[in-house]
């Protein structure tokens, strides 16, 4: 039963299209209105999951190719591997925090000031076994662990959100959305950084470009080709008996390379629309838990919801992102610390919306220096992490977005402080 919980609540379509469902039954909807409305956003998750996995699959090749050009061996951030491993241990811990986690999410938007429900289902398992794990480490078990864990994860759903909601505003230029992704550290460290730095820098998606360059306006474009540049320049240096043998099956490097560098923008091009067919449905539907059981409450989405408001600013933060997570590695590697290798993963999703929050604030300027520091904040709170992961510390992968790195590190310290 508990699996069969967990099955749906990490699945974020299934989440999401049941809460869609949940609202237009609370307003009374019709049948057909019901049944069009939880579909429709079930498949905008659908679709926004099936660009993301395209993307995943074509950066995987790329990180590959870029860890042979280069010869470098470390710890890859990737938050999927390190849940999975830790879920063979916790499983039936971290699915009840996880469940009764919610729940103290539903309580305190209620009864607070926080009228933030956080809907990215994946996100939320992802943070109860971080806490899980953590808390087990410091010697927790039983009840206290079940009850301290979820109250815990309530109020990380509940607060992260209220941390982004000023700038969310900026991007989306309304309130009824709010940003439910646990990278929000870094997004808002990016947008102080671009308020800084930024002052009359224009939005990133008022670029001019020479007559001639003007098929560049079309972000899908704009994307396909910058990736195929850097996929040719990492293959090339990669050495074509790599990427042949290892990679393309047989394939030609270069065609495979540019191959992959296009889908990897049909992915981000899919991604997009899939934002665009939730956001259609599921804030009309959410209307009708909010009146009726969370007043004023708003709905927070994961991190693409920001990108069509600033496509450009997305590829942008990505590679920004990713130079920041290279000069960190650097800086590790003199440091003789513990060495995090830049994980494409995390560079493109957070650096990407760490882009679009640096644009809000800082315009072109915020969006490169914004996502740049975002780059080396994920790429130093792991190391700062590890300590305190416990047998989890000692994989070959960990967290990758800042909000684990935060929560975990205070979380961590305060349990050794107190209890050890």
């Amino acid at each position: 039963m508990l699996k069969f919980l967990l099955d749906i609540l990490s699945v974020p379509s299934i989440l999401v299209g049941l809460v869609a469902m949940i609202g237009l039954i609370i307003q009374k909807k019709s049948k057909s209105e019901v049944i069009k409305g939880s579909l429709k956003t079930i498949m905008g998750f659908i679709v926004l999951g099936g660009g993301a996995g395209i993307v995943v699959s074509s950066l995987s090749d790329f990180s590959s190719m870029f860890q042979q050009a280069f010869g470098l061996k470390g710890i890859v951030p990737n938050n999927e591997a390190i849940v999975a491993l830790a879920l063979k241990t916790y499983g039936i811990q971290t699915a009840l925090i996880m469940t009764f986690g919610m729940i103290v999410n539903i309580i305190i938007a209620r009864f607070t000031k926080l009228k933030y429900i956080f809907l990215t289902g994946h996100h939320t398992l992802y943070m109860a076994c971080l806490i899980t794990a953590i808390l087990i480490s410091g010697g927790i078990k039983g009840i206290a662990l079940i009850i301290l864990g979820s109250i815990i994860l309530g109020f990380v759903m509940a607060i992260f959100p209220a941390i982004a909601h000023p700038t969310m505003k900026k991007i989306i230029g309304q309130d009824e959305v709010a940003f439910g992704h646990f990278g929000t550290i870094g997004y808002v460290f990016s947008a102080w950084i671009g308020k800084i730095v930024g002052k009359n820098s224009r939005s990133t998606e008022e670029l001019e470009l020479p007559q001639g360059l003007s098929f560049l306006r079309d972000t899908s474009v704009a994307i396909g080709l910058t990736m195929t540049i850097l996929y040719l320049i990492v293959a090339f240096t990669a050495g074509k008996n790599f990427v042949e043998k290892n990679l393309s099956g047989g394939q030609n490097f270069i065609v495979y390379s540019t191959i992959q560098a296009i889908t990897f923008a049909g992915g981000v091009y899919i991604i997009l629309s899939g934002v665009r067919l939730i956001l259609a449905e599921i804030v009309p539907a959410f209307k009708g838990i909010a009146l009726s059981i969370v007043p004023d409450a708003k709905p927070a989405l994961d991190c693409p919801v920001v990108y069509p408001y600033a496509p450009n600013a997305v590829l942008i933060g990505f590679l920004s992102s990713f130079l920041g997570g290279i000069i960190g590695m650097f800086i590790l590697i003199t440091l003789k610390a513990p060495v995090i290798l830049p994980g494409l993963v995390p560079h493109f999703f957070c650096g990407a919306t760490a882009g679009v929050f640096g644009n809000a604030t800082g315009g072109r300027k915020g969006a490169f220096w914004g996502a740049l520091a975002h780059g080396l904040l994920i790429t130093f709170l792991p190391v700062m992490l590890l300590p305190v992961l416990g047998d989890l510390g000692f994989a070959n992968t960990t967290f990758g977005d800042a909000d684990f790195g935060v929560v975990g590190i205070i979380l961590g310290n305060i349990i050794r402080l107190f209890i050890h």
